[in-house]
């Protein structure tokens, strides 16, 4: 054998070697170092989980009464093993509990379908568990249903009825409060893909609200019982069988009373607006009390029965939430309804003509109207109040006074050509007031409102401008006018620069800025205790199914407002002007409590679905007593018109529910709140609220 065969004899045995030496670590790797993983993974595969879920905890109010509670339920479930091993399948076993539970054999069929069993389009109402696990087809099932079923196990192979907790939203000082609480669901797929919540099949989670963003705290752990089956899906053994642990509970700042009289003075000044002839869509209250940024009442009209989510929602109860014809029901104007400010925002104005330079005890003129550039910008009524002083213009809501100020200060800024260096003092000051931020409030899904500043200008140019500047070819055709065709233009050319009527517009609270309510209320709380802006607070503890302390929460500040104490001082004077001798005097004439706040009545651009113009925005914003703040109180109803005449007066109702006040005067026996305020302790919670009692009944 030559040299160069007996080096290819030596390279193939090395490479046989080699393979050989890669398959025996490979395959010690599988059976050895990784044996245990895999064997449980083919344990798992073999092994079906029934979940027991946790009760779940409370969420009461600041005295410990239950807005939301786990409740006696009785359940009606299916048992797919035993109604499979039924020669039809179960189908008339379907039948006659579709009958006798009032529901649709299709719909029977389709809840104990395991989701898989489904195409994908049709899976609405499937079973997300295991085949061994009882299925639940209703939680409110009435004593005579079940009594039915436990009577006829011939009637009713592999069904069962047993009672169950069922969330419950009991609403027993007549409060809704669906927005803030929130609603509890089964767990989805797409629930059980993230592995950071150790979900469980067949498990109830907080889905939006209070219920979503404490899940952790109130769920509880479920029990578990591990079934070992084999191909066949017979059980052959148990491996796990752990007890579930209930919840705890939630302890809120909300006064059931005062969410109650809230809700109530939001729906009455919506009816009140409708009256008068406005459309009055919807609308949004809050208290907040001023000392800690603690939200004691928060109000979203239209709104929903919370319970509805329980019994299961029909397809037309699903539609009517997200309806516009019905107001979309689904989204809180308190946190996700964005609305131009109107003439509340001239608080902020004070403070940045202050900053500015601008005597605040000074006369100023408020003519009927001011030229701007090409732009005519007219007073309210387009009437002229003469020359008054900065806190008779707030009293009675001068709006040239401020188009007159805000145009100056962008002169000075440099017009159409800023300066490198911007004052941009109206900017600056809402900014630090919080405008175009979320408060970081203890809900999810909170809007951050918009604060059309220079770098905002910028960002929508460049958004929009392959729009303008193709406008002919991409607009329809009813838009083609010769009015927008040359707004488009102008856009086009120079759309990324801060006009006047952008700067005037934007120190009355109108143009493009955009505000929540819980925004608004949040800078009208600052106001009233000197400058702090708190983070909103919902919830104020969390408090095991014992009674024990486990969380408090204290209170957060989100820095300081801009405003010197000199501001404050006169922002506090002018604001109680309003009330006495302003736009909302007629409102709180002889009124025993010391109101501050302002009216606002926004312009809305845009029309109905029926064609009509859309109706102004209706806001009053305030605090009180203003000798000593403890409240900011504000409302909005959109489309309602006149701030005075609508939202003044549902703030009014909420105050005098707040202070006892009856026929304008005070009775202390009808006041929500002590003198002292909001109760400073945390309340015991009732133990029958905190887990389910006994069973209603047995087999």
């Amino acid at each position: 054998m030559n040299q160069r065969s007996r080096l290819s004899l030596v390279v193939t045995q090395t490479l046989v070697l080699s393979l050989m030496l890669a398959l025996f670590g490979r395959l010690f790797f599988l059976q050895v170092a990784s044996g245990l993983k895999y064997q449980n993974a083919a344990l798992s595969i073999q092994s079906r989980d029934i979940v027991n879920p946790a009760t779940r905890g409370a969420i009461t109010d600041s005295s410990g009464l239950p807005l939301a509670m786990d409740r006696p339920g009785m359940q009606i479930t299916v048992n797919r093993s035993a109604t499979d091993a039924l020669p039809d399948k179960g189908m008339t076993v379907f039948a006659t509990l579709a009958k006798l539970l009032s529901l649709k054999p299709a719909d029977v069929f389709t809840k104990t379908r395991l989701c898989g069993e489904l195409a994908i389009g049709q899976r609405a109402g499937c079973w997300n568990g295991t085949r061994q696990q009882p299925i639940p087809l209703t939680k409110v099932a009435t004593e005579a249903q079940a009594l039915k079923v436990l009577e006829n196990p011939s009637l009713f192979p592999g069904v069962d009825a047993a009672p169950v907790p069922i969330r419950s939203y009991p609403s027993l000082a007549g409060e809704n409060a669906a927005h803030v609480l929130g609603y509890t669901g089964i767990v989805t797929d797409s629930d059980l893909l993230n592995t950071s919540k150790n979900y469980h099949r067949n498990e109830i989670v907080g889905k939006s609200g209070l219920e979503y963003v404490y899940d952790s705290y109130l769920r509880g752990t479920p029990g578990v019982k591990t079934l070992i089956v084999d191909r066949k899906e017979a059980i052959t053994s148990v491996s796990q069988n752990t007890q579930s642990i209930p919840g705890n509970n939630v302890v809120t700042h909300l006064d059931a009373r005062l969410q109650a009289a809230t809700e109530a003075a939001l729906a009455s000044s919506v009816a009140r607006s409708r009256s008068l002839g406005y459309h009055a869509d919807s609308g949004a209250a809050i208290v907040m009390d001023v000392k800690n940024g603690a939200i004691l009442a928060m109000a979203s009209y239209p709104t929903y029965d919370p319970n509805m989510w329980q019994k299961g929602l029909t397809t037309q109860q699903a539609k009517d939430l997200f309806s516009a014809s019905k107001g979309v029901p689904a989204l809180s104007r308190a946190i996700q309804g964005v609305y131009a400010p109107a003439s509340t925002f001239k608080a902020v104005s004070v403070v940045a003509a202050s900053a500015a330079g601008y005597n605040l005890k000074a006369r100023y003129d408020c003519p009927a109207q001011l030229q701007v550039g090409t732009q005519l910008f007219r007073n309210f009524e387009t009437k002229s109040q003469g020359r008054i002083d900065m806190n008779e213009a707030i009293a009675v809501s001068c709006d040239t006074i401020w188009y007159q100020i805000a145009f100056d200060q962008w002169l000075k800024d440099g017009g159409l050509r800023p300066h490198s260096s911007l004052n941009d003092y109206f900017f600056n000051a809402a900014r630090g007031f919080g405008v175009g931020k979320k408060t970081g409030i203890d809900l999810p899904g909170e809007l951050p409102g918009r604060l059309p500043d220079r770098q905002w200008k910028q960002d929508y140019y460049d958004a929009n401008k392959s729009f303008y500047c193709n406008f002919t070819s991409r607009a329809k055709k009813s838009d083609l006018t010769p009015y927008l065709i040359a707004i488009a233009h102008e856009n086009c050319l120079d759309g990324n620069k801060l006009r006047a009527g952008d700067a005037v517009n934007f120190a009355i609270g109108q143009g493009d800025t955009l505000v929540t309510p819980l925004q608004l209320t949040d800078l009208y709380a600052a106001i009233a205790n000197g400058g702090t802006l708190w983070k909103p607070e919902i919830v104020r503890a969390i408090v095991s199914p014992e009674g024990k302390v486990i969380k408090s929460f204290t209170p957060v500040s989100n820095g300081r407002a801009p405003a010197t104490s000199s501001d404050i001082t006169f922002l506090h004077s002018a604001l109680r002007a309003v009330a006495t001798r302003g736009t909302a005097a007629g409102v709180f004439a002889n009124y025993p409590i010391e109101v501050a706040g302002k009216t606002g009545t926004g312009q809305v651009l845009g029309r109905n679905p029926n064609g009509s113009a859309k109706d102004d925005t209706s806001w009053f914003a305030s605090f009180a007593p203003s000798s000593s703040p403890r409240y900011a109180v504000v409302m909005m109803v959109s489309q309602g018109g006149f701030g005075a005449s609508v939202s003044a007066v549902g703030v009014k109702d909420i105050y005098s529910a707040i202070f006892g006040v009856v026929g304008n005067k005070v009775n202390p026996a009808k006041a929500i709140y002590p003198d002292s305020g909001p109760p400073s302790s945390i309340p015991k919670v009732d133990p029958k609220y905190a887990k389910l009692p006994a069973g209603v009944m047995k087999k």
